[in-house]
């Protein structure tokens, strides 16, 4: 393995291995691409016979010890792919006792511009239906859940971490579910232009030296083994291009900030018992030690753990933006990195999301008496009387209120008799549109 020997000499070597999705990608790419050159007679049968089982071998994780060259490589991938070549051809020649060459057999009808980039978009769109998408539904669900189980507990709302009118903790969690719904139906549609493959374009998008059915064949043969729907790319630019890919970061990297922005929520509610506002208990986080020098200490181990995953996914995609970037005329020089850092994403996001709605979500408790009292503290109150006596006035009684003034002594001073203010202090009637009474 002449090539595989010497690359690392020139490549980096920081120990940074490629997922196993993708070296599971780059051995289904070689399998269907040697099946399709036996079809049409481009390369002896039993030759084929010998690369598609090695490929399989390499496809099931037999052969990952021997992919060794670092992610951050050549820009194209080169590496990635004449170490798979060499790797496949010398157990497809022990296999066949037949001497397969790793470009003249293994690699015919490819190049490294072509294979490396569909590679990384199958190992994609394979994790992202297999891991993502079900942690989103998974936290979705928890959700909607909680947001029904909750949604007539009222607490006080906040606006700049300030007083503000009263929500439902049911309609907090709405938010979240339906961000997260919203982000799931883009990843889907997003998913659909990343399923465009360049399988076949060689080695500048033209198809030289390749068979010209061999794109359309060789997907076809993908779409048998995993059932994904990928389709033929315009192969010029899914070989210079990877902004399709970087559209995917990004909406990976919004969940991230939904997630970020949930997990601070959950921190706040959490915080306390005493000095916080300890609107909610999370049971599931009092399994483990908070601190080793506070006993009885419990901290929200698993939502500050989610918060650095979603920091982390904020900075792949950042890097990823970069990574888009790199590259002139016929190809990119960001492929290898881009593949790694999309399979991270995924694998750091959906560990987040299922944690969070198990070990989080799902055992959520509401502070229900602790939440009704700060909702009727809250000298935002003073907003249900301001259509009926206008903002100005409105706003002096705030500050009246501020100094000390109950919202019931203020709204005794304006005539209104006590069943009235009991009405308007409904406070089931302050979570939804309309008027609290009329003028």
């Amino acid at each position: 393995m002449k090539y595989t020997e010497t690359a690392p000499k020139l490549f980096m070597n920081t120990g940074t291995r490629f997922p196993r999705r993708i070296i599971w990608a780059m051995g289904l790419i070689k399998r269907s691409c040697a099946k399709v050159n036996a079809e049409l007679g481009l390369i002896d049968k039993k030759i084929a016979d010998a690369i598609i089982k090695a490929s399989e071998d390499l496809m099931n994780g037999k052969l990952d010890d021997k992919i060794i060259l670092d992610v951050f490589q050549t820009g194209s991938g080169t590496g990635l792919n004449m170490n798979v070549n060499e790797v496949i051809a010398e157990l497809a020649s022990s296999y066949s006792g037949l001497k397969v060459h790793p470009n003249d057999h293994v690699n015919f009808g490819q190049s490294s511009n072509d294979t490396v980039p569909t590679a990384i978009r199958i190992a994609a769109v394979a994790e992202v239906n297999d891991k993502l998408l079900p942690s989103l539904q998974k936290i979705i669900s928890s959700l909607n859940r909680k947001a029904e189980e909750y949604k007539d507990v009222i607490k006080a709302g906040r606006t700049h971490l300030r007083d503000a009118l009263p929500v439902t903790l049911g309609q907090e969690l709405s938010a979240y579910a339906d961000a997260f719904q919203h982000d799931y139906e883009q990843i889907v549609n997003i998913l659909e232009y990343v399923k465009e493959l360049p399988i076949g374009g060689t080695a500048t998008g033209t198809g030289l030296n390749t068979h010209p059915e061999f794109q359309e064949r060789v997907i076809s043969e993908l779409n048998k083994s995993t059932a994904l729907g990928f389709k033929p790319a315009n192969r010029f630019r899914a070989m210079r291009l990877l902004t399709d890919l970087l559209l995917l970061s990004g909406s990976i990297r919004n969940i991230a900030i939904d997630l970020y922005r949930l997990s601070q929520d959950i921190r706040l509610m959490f915080s306390g018992p005493f000095t916080g506002l300890n609107e909610i208990d999370l049971p599931t986080q009092e399994e483990i030690a908070g601190s080793s020098i506070m006993p009885g200490k419990t901290n929200p181990v698993t939502v500050e753990a989610s918060l650095l995953i979603s920091a982390q996914v904020v900075g792949l995609d950042h890097a990823n933006q970069f990574v888009s970037m790199l590259g002139e005329f016929e190809l990119s020089m960001g492929i290898p990195l881009m593949g790694y850092n999309i399979i991270t994403e995924v694998n750091l996001i959906s560990e987040a999301l299922n944690k969070i709605s198990s070990l989080v979500i799902d055992g959520m408790v509401a502070n229900v008496e602790k939440m009704k009292r700060y909702a009727e503290s809250s000298p935002s109150l003073i907003t249900v009387i301001s259509p009926i006596i206008g903002y100005d006035k409105a706003s002096e009684i705030g500050k009246k209120l501020n100094k000390g003034l109950s919202i019931r002594e203020a709204l005794r001073e304006l005539g209104y008799k006590d069943e009235e203010i009991d009405k308007i202090l409904d406070l089931k009637r302050l979570v939804q549109p309309g008027f609290t009474t009329n003028k």
